[in-house]
Order: C-alpha cells, then structure tokens, then sequence
C-alpha cells in the first residue's frame, strides 16, 4: 500500500463511466447509497457520444430476449423484464430530450447524443454520486471489503464492500477500451467466454476483392443470413469487404470457415423476365437485375455468376443462387472496427437478477463485460440500461 494515498470510503465503487455504470450508480445513488464512478477517459460516456452517428440509437421499441447473443440465452431475461424501453424512455421524457423513431423501433435522439450523458451526468449527481474522470487504477484487491487503489501524482485509495464493473470490452481501443473487466474476473476466479468482435465488416476473400472491391460505396437492400439467423438490411460494400447493417449484424454469429448467404432479392423472382423473354441470353439476364441492383454490382456479379444456361432448369438454379449467394469471408476488421465485443463473463457466473458474482459476494459485472451481446439498433444499450439498473438496485 503506498502511504501516501488518500483513504475514502464509500458503498459502492463502479469502475467504469459509461452507459451501464452511470445507469448502476444513479440507481444506487437514488437508494441512499454512496457511490462513487471512476472512470479512466477524461469525460463520460464516450461511446455514447459516437453512437448513431452522434444521436445515440438509445433503446429499441421491440427488444426482447431473442435480440440478444450469449452462451446462454436465458440469463437476459430477468434484467431485461425488470427494466424495459419504456423505463428508459420516461427517463429521456423527463429530462424533455426530443427523439425520434428511425426504423424497425430504434430510437434516436432529435439532436445530440450528448443529452443522453447529460442526462445520465445530472441524475448522478442529483443521487449524490461522485464522479470522477481520468483515473488510472493500480490495483484491486478484497479482504473484508473491496480496495481500489489509483497511480498518478495524486495516488487514492477507494475502499466499498461492493465493486461494479462497467468497463466494457475491448472494441473500439482508440477510444481507450480494453480487457480490464476480464483481467479483473479472472483475478477474482471467474470464468470468461473467448471475446470476439461483434458488428463488425467482413472482409472479402482474395478473389472476392480483386471482383468487388472497386465498386466500393455501392449499397443493396439484402438478407444476410448465417445458420437460422436472417437480417433484411442495407449492405455496404467495402474497399476491404461487406458491411452495411445487415452484415454487421450477421457477423456476430458468423464463424471462420463458413461462409455467410446473401439473398440479392429478397421477395423477388428475377428469371420471370428471362423465361418470358423472347430472347433467353446474357443481355436480358442483365436488364433482370439492373431493375433492382445498382447497374455496376449487377454486372460485376452476373459476370461471376452468369446463368449456366437459358433453359427453364439452370434458370432456377440461378434465381435460387441469387438469392442464397454464399460468400466466404476471409476475417473481419478485428475490435479497431467491431461496435461491440460478444463474449465476455461468463454469465454462468452471474446471479441473472443482480449481476453480482456467485463466487464473490459483493462483485458485479455488468454492461458489454458480460456475455451479453445486442444486435443492431439500439439493443446494446438497452442492455446496459437493464443490467445497470439490476446491479444499482441491489447495491
């Protein structure tokens, strides 16, 4: 112990200043706790300041357990029912932030993300919260209670008997996330589900990219599908790759060496055309598809996928290609570009009602640290609102 540290003593610590931890502390706070927020980056909620484009996709109308990814797909549930999207909303109601719905029940803010924070700031402080940025933790360490202990020219000491880990996972690094949560789970002894990124672009195979890769900026209405799993989205093509809603989505269940299935038509029969056509040939392939495809990825496509041959049988061998066209990624853009971290704390772990550690009486986790992970459109956060507010009411 450096003697030199300042002792404070509080009920509750939460390491970590985003989304799920200030939902956790203002909880507390609001429950006559004392709680104190430590987080590493020099302002709060950074990733909701950059989320939806800087209007914060804040929740989903339409969230349910089945919009979630874990190695068990129950323990969503009981934090999730317990505080739910209208819970959320009457918060942003209260605080008169104007918001809107965009698509498929994701709700975003009219202006600035920035009020989603300043809200979560004002009713921390509101609860009597403590919060403070730019810290740097040392060590960890628990006897009778927990201690946290800080570097820097003024060195503290934090001791609580409960500590809430909201610190995330290690997506987006540029914006200071790390493993921190899971050095700290299995410090304590906890199991952790391999991370992976989730949300994240795909890259094309060799051959993919020398065909795909020019037509870069160039979108498609689409399903992208992996095993039972099926988006109907945008995708976006890369220079290194697909992205675009509907792969971000799919890239979460995806698995090196499969490939994922791309529906070119969803809701379409395109070789209707071509068998009514007076002429069966290339041409009238072509005109087929540049009635609902942009005209270069039509010709890029069809020239790597033309009809084997015009008679009614190879027409229906292509029309089912179109729209279950298998394309083999070669990787995806890793944490730099993933929205998201799946895996995490092993949820076997975690009480699913309070989040708190069944081995170690007085530790949560929670937040994207917890193998718990949304799909696009405003899930992730709807999860950090839950299992905050799970861990914040149990304080």
């Amino acid at each position: 112990m450096n003697k030199d540290a300042r002792t404070e003593v509080f009920d509750a610590i939460i390491l970590g200043g985003g989304a799920a931890g200030l939902m956790c502390a203002l909880e507390a706070g609001q429950r006559g706790r004392k709680a104190i927020v430590l987080e590493a980056a020099e302002k709060l909620g950074k990733k909701i300041l950059i989320s939806g484009g800087g209007r914060c996709n804040f929740t989903n109308l339409y969230c349910s357990s089945q919009n979630f990814i874990s190695e068990n797909p129950h323990f969503a549930k009981s934090a999730l029912s317990r505080y739910t999207p209208s819970d959320f909303i009457a918060l942003v109601e209260k605080h008169k932030i104007a918001y809107h719905e965009k698509t498929l029940g994701q709700l975003f803010c009219d202006r600035s993300a920035r009020d989603i924070v300043n809200m979560l700031e004002a009713e921390c402080l509101g609860a009597g919260v403590r919060l403070q940025t730019n810290v740097r933790i040392s060590e960890v360490s628990r006897s009778d209670e927990f201690v946290v202990r800080t570097s820097g020219s003024e060195p503290q000491e934090y001791r609580a008997r409960t500590l809430v880990v909201a610190t995330g996972g290690p997506s987006i690094p540029k914006m200071g996330a790390t493993g921190f949560a899971y050095d700290l789970a299995r410090q304590f002894g906890l199991k952790i589900i391999p991370p992976r990124p989730a949300l994240v672009p795909l890259l094309f195979s060799a051959t993919d990219r020398e065909v795909y890769a020019s037509l870069a900026g160039i979108s498609a209405d689409v399903i992208a599908s992996y095993g039972s799993q099926r988006f109907r989205e945008k995708m976006l093509v890369t220079h290194r790759g697909l992205s675009g809603p509907a792969i971000l989505q799919v890239s979460s269940y995806w698995r090196r060496p499969h490939p994922i299935h791309i529906d070119l038509a969803p809701d379409r029969e395109v070789t209707a055309a071509v068998r009514d056509s007076p002429r069966r040939d290339l041409s009238t392939a072509r005109e087929a598809l540049h009635g609902f495809l942009s005209h270069r990825l039509a010709n890029a496509w069809l020239k790597q996928n033309p009809p084997a041959a015009y008679t009614n049988s190879a027409l229906e061998s292509w029309e089912k290609l179109l729209h279950n066209w298998p394309v083999y990624p070669a990787g995806d853009e890793g944490f730099d570009k993933a929205e998201v971290t799946a895996g995490g704390v092993d949820t076997e772990e975690l009480s699913a009602k309070t989040m708190e550690s069944k081995k170690v009486p007085g530790l949560f986790f929670i937040g994207e640290a917890v193998d718990v992970t949304g799909h696009l459109g405003g899930f992730n956060f709807q999860w950090a609102w839950a299992s905050g507010a799970a861990a914040g009411r149990s304080l």
